[in-house]
């Protein structure tokens, strides 16, 4: 039986965008003689569509675009993802399927048996959990067919087992010749590897080669790998999708041969390519062919713009040098410099006027106080007005620059330099940032190296540095991964020899600006723990890390 394995990168709600494309990719998989072709998770309606799925005419509209799915199966078998309704009784009103069609007719509906209720999923929310096990017999072989949560059941790749069912083994009682995943699996740094692990445990376990077919592309903060992938019970992989881009692979499973399109990225190299396609969807499924952003000199901004230049073309950005009273020389040089060597547009605006101007308007009320945090925040906000008004004249998107170590600890201003649309790099801790830039300094050469070298500052106040208020950045960001991504508490993350009072000064950081994070952009999802949807805490509470009874 040959497969093709088709990862798409669907629009959410666009029923027909995605149909149409099912359609196209069914039809390039019978040219290449394809018997079966499998397309990702919720590939009709994009995954995820959250409380879209609440909208009375949502589903039953994505309903009718089954024919079209059908018609194009003529001659080929067909699994897909969909969101099919619960019928059958109380519960959920929906359920999280995959459809098998065949020749034209629809013959089984596997329904996704584990739902996932953590990090950025919230499927209990909407769906109903299918009950029982599903496989079809098709063309001499007997196809289990799962969808992406159900496989995660391996207990040595999870810290604990989260279900009381293993619908894999169910499959496995069932003398399946192939295990089947249609998955929509958010990209973070590692995962492939981790991934491969769990597929390969599957497929030694159960005897039989596992087909996995990943949602490829952006949907909001989400990123989508791609990356299909078939392994073989002695840990081969037979078969393998491009990172970051649609793909057609196929697999033999009769010959093993099956193509293999995959590179080896590095973590920098699947930051730069997860980031350039995240931004890119984001700004074509909002509407958005261009963009805005303000260049300091620095190398968060520089950094933007080079992903920028990646996902939108270089004539599509414009970049905005906004010098004030603390500025260097030298940022505005190395600002345009970056511009230059982008071939992007470059707009200068000083602040000089602006904040004089403010300054007098509010000095009357300021009268007796000294100057302090609150001139700095102004020169911040000034700099927001102006890119959002650049960002409306001329719609275009705006970009915000700031890391997550930034975010994290809230060295950040609010509606100032947190303004944006998407915050490019707020998954991205700083000392990731340098990588990255080395990176796409080692393959395009685009970044200035003063940018590079020179100490990271706000410029803000007269000789103002990063450090002067926050620890050096190869302290704070592991300190920030042990909390953030690992959970781990102060002292658990002191035991692995960081200073205790520095972990506590980062800690009360972290915690204390919640409502900073509240009111930031989309952020782009990177690392295992994002701040956004996937990490949901209260601002107003009385809980404190550390703190004894």
């Amino acid at each position: 039986m040959k497969i093709g394995m088709a990862q798409i990168d669907p629009t959410v709600g666009d029923f027909e965008g995605n149909s149409e494309k099912i359609c196209r990719f069914a039809e390039r998989a019978r040219r290449e003689a394809c018997d079966l072709v499998v397309f990702p998770e919720m590939a009709v309606t994009g995954y995820p569509p959250r409380d879209l799925l609440e909208k009375s005419g949502f589903v039953a509209r994505s309903r009718r675009y089954w024919d079209r799915l059908a018609r194009a199966s003529e001659g080929i078998g067909m699994i897909c993802g969909a969101v099919t309704e619960n019928r059958d009784g109380p519960g959920k009103p929906l359920y999280n399927a995959a459809l098998f069609f065949e020749d034209g007719r629809l013959i089984a509906e596997a329904r996704k048996r584990l739902l996932p209720s953590y990090d950025v999923f919230d499927e209990e929310r909407y769906f109903e959990p299918g009950r029982e096990p599903c496989w079809v017999d098709f063309r001499g072989k007997r196809l289990g067919i799962t969808v992406c949560e159900d496989i995660w059941t391996e207990e040595p790749f999870l810290p604990r087992a989260l279900y009381r069912v293993n619908p894999v083994m169910d499959l496995a009682a069932a003398s399946i010749d192939l295990l089947v995943n249609v998955s929509a699996s958010p990209f973070h740094v590692g995962k492939a590897e981790w991934v491969g692990g769990l597929l390969r445990s599957h497929a030694a376990r159960v005897g039989v080669p596992v087909v996995y077919v990943n949602q490829v592309g952006g949907n909001d903060e989400l990123i989508f790998q791609g990356r299909s992938v078939v392994w073989d019970p002695g840990g081969r992989r037979l078969a393998c999708g491009a990172d970051f881009r649609e793909d057609l692979v196929t697999w033999d499973s009769e010959t093993g041969n099956g193509d293999d399109h995959a590179g080896s990225l590095d973590a920098p190299e699947e930051v730069i390519e997860a980031l350039a396609l995240g931004l890119r969807d984001y700004a074509a499924k909002c509407g958005f062919s261009r963009a805005v952003l303000g260049l300091s000199g620095g190398i968060d901004s520089a950094v933007t713009a080079c992903l920028a230049k990646l996902a939108l073309g270089a004539e599509n950005v414009l970049g905005v040098g906004m010098p004030g009273p603390y500025n260097a020389p030298e940022s505005l040089e190395d600002a345009g410099e970056v511009a230059r060597r982008l071939g992007m547009d470059f707009r200068v605006v000083p602040i000089h006027r602006p904040f004089e101007a403010f300054a007098e308007v509010l000095a009357p009320v300021f009268q007796g106080t000294a100057p302090d945090v609150t001139e700095e925040n102004l020169q911040a906000r000034l700099r927001g007005v102006i890119l959002m008004a650049l960002s409306n004249k001329f719609n275009r998107l705006l970009l915000n620059t700031g890391n997550k170590s930034e975010l994290a600890v809230g060295y950040c201003t609010l509606y100032g330099d947190m303004n944006g649309g998407l915050s490019v790099l707020g998954d991205v801790p700083k000392t990731m940032v340098y990588r990255v830039a080395e990176r796409i300094n080692g393959r395009y050469g685009w970044i200035p190296d003063r940018t590079v070298r020179r100490p990271p500052s706000a410029e803000l106040r007269p000789g103002q540095k990063d450090e002067d208020s926050l620890p050096p950045y190869d302290v704070l960001d592991p300190i920030l991964a042990a909390y953030v991504e690992e959970r781990l508490s102060a002292e658990e993350i002191a035991s692995r020899g960081w200073d205790l009072e520095t972990v506590r000064w980062v800690v009360h950081r972290v915690d204390g600006n919640e409502y900073k994070r509240w009111q930031a952009p989309p952020v782009l999802r990177v690392t295992s723990k994002a701040f956004g949807i996937g990490r949901r805490l209260p601002i107003a509470h009385g809980y404190r890390e550390g703190r004894t009874a």
